[in-house]
């Protein structure tokens, strides 16, 4: 007994003198928070474990209480807007502690623009640091001179000349998708995620063991995931999402043997191993498939990874390892926000027939009779409509929940009571997209899906800072151009062909705030072929 408890102190010894510099760190924060954020409400805290304590395990209880959290503390009110609608008296802070690291949490414009426009606060917290164990410190993960470095090199190869180039590789898989779904046609609810996020993958990058001689998605290759193969790799980036999403919660599982010892961090590092492995296999595969196209012919159009490596052999300034981080961060944060954004914006287009029935007409306006004609560019950009449903219900449901800085510096907060806070640098800052853009300030009607407030009146009198799926500043989302024409034209061509209604329960509307925003319950839905009778044509 006596030598265990001495291996225990020593070991508790040799980790607060590992650890001393962190300590002395997070003392300072703590201390500075204590004088700088005293007027923020928040929900009971306790020594060392913060609120953690109060935190529900369940992912759909966990939500609840956030959202029941966010209404107290930040808003002071049973409902988005209540307080603002009467007397503009709107908080939009809140301090939340997770065992003894405090996070402010920040909601209205006034609040998140000091941060976001920041070009010295790009630093991402340490809450990141099992997805840089992951996804390692590419674009999304790294910081300073790395991430200046990265975003430079890779902005030109999301210049919209180039995302046209993969146009057609979305109106092939949007046609797959389609006929996936057909066998669901008249028939009851179903759950159309698994669908979307298949698609999605397919566009990214999935693996086929027969590779074409030209680019058929994004990284080069191909893999037919909405056919059934490696679908393995959906299922571990939805593990990782999960797993990482508890880490962030509870401050328990920070201590590594009991991460292991719940099992977690065994299964988290089984799926990193899975997907690293598979992404190091794609790029060896195109990396001899690249040096054979380029004895062969010299093609105009270059995959993502193509660029990369091209890059790496050009300059030499990229190892495999960066291109695997970056391969990674692009193939996961690619299909899994794209796959959310097209399921929420289906969903909300079967709650509300009548804005189902306005985009059918456009459609119809745009391409007929035509039910599988080959869309354009030309066509796309016709679809109005279908763009103001997109960024409606990114409004309401946006594909990545929360946005997450470590302030490198003060940021004072020139907040609408008149007062003026200050943001101690080292604290850690979260930003809530969603709470952003339910301020009443901003739209009328905020818990109302309603695409007309994307008329160009209604965007032009709003603050950009209450509109942020994407983020904004300079560490916005790089790749929101390819989203945005990918739903598009994948959303084109499910309306052309079908009828949507969603079954709309309270679970079914309840999105969960894991890494990427996700459908609790799927997204259930019915699907009816549209008929000749169906179309309006002018």
């Amino acid at each position: 007994m006596i030598i265990v408890l001495s291996i225990v102190i020593g070991y508790a010894v040799y980790l607060f003198i590992v650890n001393l510099q962190q300590i002395l760190e997070l003392w300072r924060i703590n201390r500075k928070c204590a004088q700088n954020l005293s007027m923020v409400n928040g929900p009971p805290s306790l020594p060392l474990i913060g609120s953690a304590h109060l935190f529900k395990w369940h992912p759909y209880d966990f939500t609840f209480q956030m959202e029941h959290w966010a209404q107290k503390y930040m808003f002071g009110r049973a409902k988005y807007g209540e307080i603002a609608a009467k007397n503009n008296e709107v908080d939009g802070i809140m301090l939340l502690w997770i065992g003894p690291v405090p996070i402010v949490f920040l909601g209205i414009s006034e609040c998140i623009r000091p941060v976001l426009e920041s070009n010295t606060n790009i630093s991402k917290p340490s809450q990141y640091d099992k997805m840089s164990e992951w996804i390692g410190t590419g674009l999304l993960t790294s910081t300073h001179e790395k991430w200046f470095h990265r975003r430079k090199m890779l902005t030109p190869t999301f210049h919209f000349s180039i995302i046209q180039d993969y146009f057609p590789i979305f109106a092939r898989h949007a046609d797959v998708l389609v006929e996936a779904v057909e066998a669901h046609i008249d028939g009851d609810f179903f759950d159309g995620f698994p669908y979307f996020k298949r698609c999605t993958l397919d566009i990214i990058c999935v693996f086929n063991k027969i590779l074409s001689n030209l680019p058929e998605t994004a990284m080069g290759i191909q893999v037919n995931a909405q056919l059934g193969h490696n679908n393995e790799y959906v299922h571990a980036v939805k593990r990782i999402s999960e797993v990482v999403w508890n880490h962030m919660k509870f401050p328990w599982l920070w201590i590594k043997p009991i991460w292991y010892l719940t099992g977690l961090g065994f299964e988290f590092d089984r799926n990193v191993k899975l997907t690293n492995d598979f992404v190091r296999k794609v790029i060896q595969e195109r990396k001899k498939l690249l040096k054979e196209e380029d004895e062969a012919s010299q093609r105009k159009r270059k995959a993502f990874l193509d660029l990369l490596l091209t890059i790496q052999k050009e300059k030499g300034t990229l190892s495999d390892e960066d291109i695997r981080e970056e391969v990674d961060t692009f193939m996961f944060e690619g299909h899994d926000t794209t796959s959310s954004g097209i399921g929420f914006t289906i969903l909300w287009l079967g709650f509300y027939p009548e804005c189902q029935k306005k985009l059918h007409k456009e459609l119809d306006e745009v391409f007929g009779f035509a039910t599988d004609q080959t869309p354009t560019m030309d066509d796309i950009k016709k679809c109005h409509y279908l763009e103001k449903c997109i960024k409606e219900s990114l409004r309401m449901f946006p594909s990545v929940p929360l946005i997450a800085r470590r302030l490198s510096e003060d940021v004072t907060i020139d907040h609408p009571s008149g007062q003026k806070i200050v943001l101690p640098a080292g604290l850690a800052a979260c930003i809530s997209p969603i709470a952003a853009a339910r301020d009443p300030r901003a739209y009328p009607d905020p818990d109302t899906f309603n695409p007309d407030n994307f008329d160009i009146d209604a965007i032009s009198g709003r603050d950009p800072y209450a509109y942020i799926p994407f983020s904004a500043g300079p560490r916005n989302c790089i790749g929101q151009k390819f989203a945005i024409l990918e739903e598009k034209t994948v959303l084109s061509r499910f309306f052309r062909k079908y009828e949507v209604e969603s079954l709309q329960t309270e679970e079914n509307l309840r999105p969960i705030p894991e890494l990427i925003l996700r459908p609790y319950n799927g997204i259930r839905i019915k699907i009816k072929r549209r008929e000749a009778a169906d179309y309006v044509v002018l």
